[in-house]
């Protein structure tokens, strides 16, 4: 049997990936998964009090209870579930590793510059109220409790340099519009990662969220033959 375990990212929830396991369930026998981390899925709020370690330990619970029920097991991680995937891929024996938008490095000041003069312009036009993009920033920059901020930070800084010893078939996924999670990180991970097999695949008209974006029919035909080969 062959399971597919998604992570999802910082104030995320199963959503941000949830397309991606849709196409899989639909077009495998796979069993697909996407807990929700600690703290997350709901009121933002939620998150105080919230250690970094917690996310880490239900994304390694619910991989070690994968692993007992399948004998080939895939990982995908986005942002910072892609950091905590690459770190649990150098513990456990997954099959293959796939990186979303993986938050190795984070804030793309020029994109995030470029994403704000477009609802400036929305705003003057009287219909930023329509744009997603600036209700994810609103709720996130007002809900989000500052602690949990300084939690995401430390789990990128302690867990990146688990990277360099990431040995699986890894698959790095960027969207090249993304404002939170910069191109250069992608970059990083190739370089990084020591992976005899590693391929890295660049979305030009994709911000952060590539599962639900304009080359999200893309991604999920790329990732499938990736995991498949």
């Amino acid at each position: 049997m062959i399971g597919c375990l998604c992570i999802h990212g910082f104030t995320g929830s199963p959503f941000e990936v949830e397309p991606l396991g849709n196409f899989l369930k639909e077009n495998t026998s796979w069993i697909v998964e996407t807990p929700t981390l600690p703290g997350h899925g709901g009121e933002l709020a939620r998150l105080r009090g919230v250690a970094y370690q917690d996310w880490v330990q239900e994304a390694e619970q619910s991989l070690q209870g994968m692993l007992a029920k399948c004998s080939t097991v895939y990982l995908v991680g986005f942002s910072m579930g892609g950091v905590i995937s690459g770190y649990l891929a150098t513990k456990y024996p997954v099959k293959k590793l796939v990186l979303l938008s993986a938050a190795a490095y984070y804030i793309n000041p020029k994109q995030l510059l470029q994403d704000i003069k477009e609802m400036a312009a929305e705003g003057m036009r009287g219909t930023l109220g329509n744009n997603d993009l600036f209700q994810r920033y609103r709720k996130k920059i007002k809900e989000t409790p500052l602690t949990a901020t300084f939690q995401f930070q430390r789990l990128v800084k302690e867990l990146r340099p688990t990277l360099s010893q990431i040995e699986v078939p890894t698959l790095i996924v960027q969207g090249e519009l993304d404002g939170i999670v910069p191109v250069k990180s992608a970059s990083f991970l190739y370089n990084t990662i020591p992976s005899n097999e590693r391929e890295i695949v660049y979305l030009p008209k994709s911000k952060h969220l590539v599962c639900h974006d304009e080359d999200r029919d893309q991604l999920f035909t790329t990732v499938e033959k990736f995991l498949i080969k």
